[in-house]
């Protein structure tokens, strides 16, 4: 797939939360949407930058944004993450990696030397109409919220 670029046309997203029930593009038409993409769920990085999301889930929502994650982690994995850290928002169970190669972050990574597959972790806003708005592929997990709301 060719890298997304802002302006761009978002990719659909087919995909099951972490309740078993589908969720598409479409349902956030007429709202903003932050897709943030993560790794692995209750890991130090993606468990910061899940906090950091809920912490400012209020302005968020005052602003029009809805928030959804992805990662490839189980739907059961990530009902547990949602109620260890108490989130306020869906993830999806992107396990067959499809949205995640939609939107170009499932990539050869490497770790001491070795290669592998994996996310790369990268936040999209698409407004309502379902055009790219913003690419973030710089997160600070800790400050994700103001890179996207300041």
């Amino acid at each position: 797939m060719t890298k997304l670029a802002i302006g761009d046309k978002a990719p659909a997203i087919d995909g099951v939360l972490e309740n078993g029930n589908p969720v598409s593009l479409n349902d956030f038409k007429g709202k903003k949407l932050v897709l943030y993409f993560y790794p692995k769920d209750d890991t130090p990085g993606c468990t910061a930058e899940a906090c950091d999301l809920r912490d400012n889930y209020k302005r968020f929502i005052d602003e029009g944004y809805a928030i959804i994650g992805v990662s490839p982690d189980s739907e059961k994995k990530h009902l547990k993450f949602i109620e260890k850290y108490d989130l306020p928002f869906s993830l999806i169970a992107d396990t067959e990696k499809t949205v995640c190669e939609n939107y170009g972050v499932w990539v050869e990574k490497s770790m001491y030397g070795r290669k592998y597959m994996g996310v790369a972790r990268s936040t999209f806003i698409i407004d309502g109409e379902g055009v790219i708005e913003t690419i973030i592929e710089k997160v600070k997990t800790k400050e994700h919220a103001a890179q996207i709301l300041d």
